[in-house]
């Protein structure tokens, strides 16, 4: 595929900088563009987009004086993804049940679904229009996958959860494996019963190797639009709000209730049973003990607002500055109590 600069800034509703008739014929990032490609550059990476090979630039509004022909616009890294829809050719996946999928008995598969070679859809199931279900994939007794929702290879959906609408689900997430809940008596440890499900709304990205816990009753929930990173787990009868960003390696212990818009980067913990307020921001390894309020940038552990725990780190460089002076006082008092 081949379109113009001009017929790119229409698409992105950007402004040129240079000549509109230069032809892109593909789509890189800076270390791999070659002659023909656009990439996109934000600072503090300009000066290696400047030097890059590539024709064209998607650039911010702001930058001035950029020597290489360019579309400014006011987010570069949308306006590239939408493009990267255009240039990449989609998949050519033939509609309707493969006869090498498993089908149970009073399952419910809406036309225009797609059911690939050796997939599972178990008893009682009901798979909406334009679902996708990838080979080797399991949906339990019960389970609903709604319209347009994509579930890659490997991936299980357990008896009983909802998956709402245009949603991805990763190779290998498990959505709805048992809750973690035992009682202990005398030494042996005894399962309690996890009866519940989970509640996937509707265009929530669900990573690979992600473990989402069906709740002991009632429904664990994540809300619409949350995406998932790679290697998350969420306990059981959690309840995460709309808009979440929950990055890679986090864990969220059970009956934590998180509200809209809050982003965990990667590695951060929970203690279970605490409300986390909405619009927040939690910095990677950060571990969260107790409730916390909305519009709160926190790290550290225990949890600190971030501009504290830059404070502490800060001071934590002169400990060993400090420990030296402490060792040279304690010298000189012991002489002077000798003298």
């Amino acid at each position: 595929m081949e379109k113009t600069l001009q017929e790119i800034a229409a698409l992105t509703g950007g402004q040129i900088l240079g000549d509109g008739a230069i032809k892109i014929s593909g789509l890189a990032n800076i270390s791999m563009a070659k002659s023909g490609d656009l990439i996109f550059a934000v600072p503090p990476h300009l000066d290696a987009a400047k030097n890059s090979a590539a024709v064209a630039v998607l650039i911010p509004l702001d930058v001035e004086d950029f020597p290489k022909p360019a579309i400014k616009v006011a987010d570069p890294r949308a306006a590239f993804a939408k493009l990267i829809e255009l240039f990449m050719p989609k998949l050519e996946i033939p509609v309707g049940i493969s006869p090498k999928a498993h089908i149970g008995k009073n399952v419910e598969i809406s036309d225009g679904a797609t059911i690939m070679p050796f997939a599972v859809v178990d008893d009682g199931a009901k798979i909406q229009r334009g679902a996708i279900i990838y080979p080797h994939v399991y949906i339990g007794q019960h389970a609903s996958i709604g319209e347009d929702t994509i579930v890659y290879s490997s991936a299980t959906v357990r008896e009983f959860c909802k998956v709402g609408k245009r949603c991805v689900i990763h190779s290998s997430a498990v959505i709805g494996s048992d809750g973690f809940g035992f009682t202990t008596s005398n030494g042996v440890h005894t399962k309690v019963p996890q009866v519940g499900n989970v509640i996937v709304e509707d265009d929530v990205e669900i990573g690979a190797h992600v473990g989402i816990d069906r709740a002991a009753m009632g429904s664990t929930i994540i809300g619409r639009g949350t995406k998932i990173d790679n290697l998350v787990h969420i306990g059981h009868n959690c309840k995460i709000g709309a808009n979440c960003l929950i990055v890679a390696q986090t864990g969220i212990s059970g009956s934590t209730t998180v509200g809209d818009n809050v982003t965990f980067g990667g590695q951060v913990g929970t203690v279970g049973h605490i409300t986390i307020g909405g619009n927040s921001v939690y910095a990677a390894r950060s571990g969260i003990s107790k409730n916390m309020p909305e519009n709160f940038f926190g790290a550290g552990f225990p949890i600190q607002s971030h501009s504290e725990w830059l404070k502490h780190q800060a001071a934590l460089k002169k400990v060993p500055e400090l420990v030296e002076k402490i060792r040279k006082l304690e010298e000189q008092l012991k002489i002077l109590t000798n003298a």
